[in-house]
């Protein structure tokens, strides 16, 4: 059943649809191209809140997996939630923000830091990371698979100095994220999900158990550059959210992603470095 599951899924999402994945080279000089025109890089993340009475997972303790409590929730207020690890250990710094929301996002965070690259440049990197209520993990999943194909394009205006800073998110961000569980195994998605053409070159990262065999034919049929994916169940915690950021972002290729993602999740899971490893998968 899961494997028949998986084929309407797929069919669901690539019915039409010809284009084929980007390479992590094609993402960088697009990102290179964008600073030097003096553009900030944007990633945009989405946050399935934990929640014990809506997702299929092992249950948590209660106040760590109410699915309508973004503070409390593990996935974002706990210690290694994205809001909380992001701003308290991560060293981002929290961009005052009132502007409106989707539907289904319990708060919507933005963050940013000075980010020095590769090749000596400084780049304003900003992160627009959404809550979505844990009940919503459907809607979470299609909002993270539309940004992937180049839909869902926001401008959100931040404050900075003079007028502002006006920020290319959802499907114009440079990279998309999902942290939470994987809904694909629990659901289908809803058939009318087609990447749009042309897609800004991006990248995709998805912190979730298994992901790799659940959605890279989605982020291949989208045209999609998969940076980082997960081979097994995992914890899907913000370290190692952190580091594939910050490693991408500074230019550092996929596989220099993919050892520091490894790295931290080996650091705050004592799990084993060669285990760590062979839990991420990255594409070239």
């Amino acid at each position: 059943m899961r494997g028949v599951a998986f084929l309407l899924c797929h069919v669901a999402l690539c019915v039409g649809v010809g284009a084929e994945g980007i390479t992590g080279d094609v993402v960088q000089q697009r990102m290179t191209e964008d600073i030097e025109a003096g553009r900030p890089l944007v990633a945009h993340v989405v946050v399935a809140l934990c929640d014990n009475l809506h997702q299929g997972i092992q249950p948590v303790p209660d106040f760590l997996g109410r699915g309508d409590d973004p503070d409390g929730n593990l996935y974002w207020g706990a210690m290694y939630g994205v809001r909380y690890f992001l701003v308290k250990k991560g060293g981002w710094e929290k961009v005052d923000h009132d502007g409106p929301k989707p539907e289904g996002v319990l708060e919507r965070l933005i963050l940013r830091r000075t980010t020095v690259r590769a090749d000596g440049a400084a780049a304003q990197t900003y992160i627009v990371a959404d809550a979505w209520e844990g009940r919503r993990i459907r809607a979470a999943t299609r909002a993270f698979l539309t940004m992937a194909g180049g839909g869902a394009k926001e401008t959100i205006q931040a404050p900075d100095e003079g007028d502002g800073i006006r920020l290319a998110a959802g499907g114009s961000a440079h990279l998309v994220a999902y942290v939470g569980h994987n809904g694909l195994m629990d659901f289908l998605m809803p058939a009318g999900l087609q990447p749009e053409h042309p897609n800004p070159a991006k990248s995709a990262i998805l912190l979730a158990c298994k992901s790799k065999p659940y959605f890279e034919d989605f982020l291949d049929r989208s045209g999609v550059h998969p940076l980082l994916l997960t081979n097994g169940l995992m914890a899907p915690e913000a370290y190692t959210l952190d580091a594939a950021l910050k490693s991408w972002l500074a230019g550092e290729d996929a596989a220099q992603t993919h050892e520091a993602a490894a790295q931290a999740y080996h650091r705050h899971q004592e799990c084993g470095i060669r285990g760590a490893r062979g839990l991420f998968h990255h594409a070239p």
